[in-house]
């Protein structure tokens, strides 16, 4: 049975993430424009007004006013939301699983460059070259504190350069239009991150979400999204390997 001290730290852990979602997302959208991220009051982007605490709290804030700008009743995306509770959920879950051992902070870490990335790749497809190194340095830290030793890195290693190499080949043999060459280096961190063997399935589980959300959106968008549109493949290379980490499924089993 869970304590109750657990459960408050997960709560805790929650919090934090969904805070954290927030900033990243603020980050993503004012990077892209030339902003500055680190200076400037945030404002609401129908009528400018300058956003006050009111307006800036995680996941309340968006409930509160019905996803709706306080002053001039416009819309706020959903997708704000939904990335403040995302984050806010595996922040928790990274806990629960990993407790708080040294691997918890940058695992963390992890989660925010790599939820900026997807938020980035969704609006603009495209993948930051800096946070995908960012991304690769903390996998590197992720998957030595993890095995243990250098000679029980090798296999993950391996694994992440095999499976960073066929996305790779994927866009090299299609000139681009299979995969983006952003994929490469995101693939290759994940697969760091969460070790092997669950980076193999968390390459199963990235293409089998991406083909069911992609046949949806060939369903519910018709005449919008085609066989030839082009669909960000990071977020589903996200949730394919969080899933595999935290599932401890391999599809394998299924064969």
């Amino acid at each position: 049975m869970i304590s109750t001290f657990t459960i408050s730290l997960a709560a805790v852990f929650a919090i934090l993430g969904a805070i954290l979602a927030s900033f990243t997302g603020v980050i993503a959208e004012r990077i892209h424009t030339g902003q500055s991220w680190w200076s400037g009051r945030s404002r609401c982007n129908s009528c400018r007004r300058t956003l006050d605490v009111l307006d800036l709290m995680p996941v309340v804030s968006w409930l509160m006013h019905r996803g709706r700008c306080r002053t001039c009743k416009s819309k706020i995306p959903g997708a704000y939301i939904a990335f403040e509770v995302a984050l806010g959920s595996v922040f928790a879950l990274s806990y629960l699983h990993l407790g708080l051992t040294p691997v918890l902070p940058i695992f963390l870490a992890f989660l925010v460059v790599l939820d900026f990335v997807v938020m980035y790749d969704l609006r603009h497809t495209i993948v930051p070259m800096l946070s995908a190194g960012i991304l690769i340095v903390l996998g590197v830290v992720l998957a030595y504190l993890q095995a243990g030793s250098l000679p029980a890195v090798v296999p993950t290693l391996i694994a992440a350069v095999i499976i960073a190499g066929g996305f790779l080949l994927v866009h090299v043999c299609s000139r681009g239009r299979a995969m983006g060459l952003g994929d490469t280096p995101i693939s290759f961190a994940l697969s760091l991150a969460i070790g092997y063997p669950a980076s193999v399935a968390g390459v199963v589980f990235s293409f089998w979400i991406g083909a069911v959300i992609g046949i949806c959106l060939l369903l519910v968008q018709r005449g919008r999204t085609t066989m030839k549109s082009e669909i960000p493949f990071v977020p589903f290379l996200a949730l394919g390997y969080l899933l595999a980490f935290f599932s401890g499924w391999n599809p394998f089993f299924l064969i």
